[in-house]
């Protein structure tokens, strides 16, 4: 295993949605650790918030780290595809949606 550079701003643990994200994962792997975010919406987030994904998530700024949120929280805004979420079509509402872990 190959050490790890760490920088001054560099937060080992983050905080994102109630989940703890390890901060030493690249940033699109890092995001898969909360419920309800896979690997492919995971990319397509990190590419609307045109966030370097070769970027671990402990080296992202907190600015970084709300565009993520914000599209998370709502991705059709964000022009996201229906079908990249994981509720689609609420029998109820009629609603496309993603859920995940509040």
């Amino acid at each position: 295993m190959g050490s790890l550079i760490v920088g001054v701003e560099f937060q080992h643990i983050l905080r994102l949605l109630n989940t703890n994200v390890s901060g030493k994962d690249k940033i699109m792997y890092a995001l898969t650790s909360i419920k309800g975010i896979g690997r492919r919406y995971s990319n397509m987030v990190c590419k609307k918030a045109e966030v370097d994904m070769n970027k671990r998530a402990g080296e992202c700024s907190a600015e970084e780290l709300e565009r993520l949120m914000t599209i998370v929280a709502n991705p059709r805004a964000y022009k996201i595809p229906d079908y990249f979420l994981n509720r689609q079509k609420d029998h109820k509402t009629g609603r496309f949606a993603q859920v995940r872990h509040q």
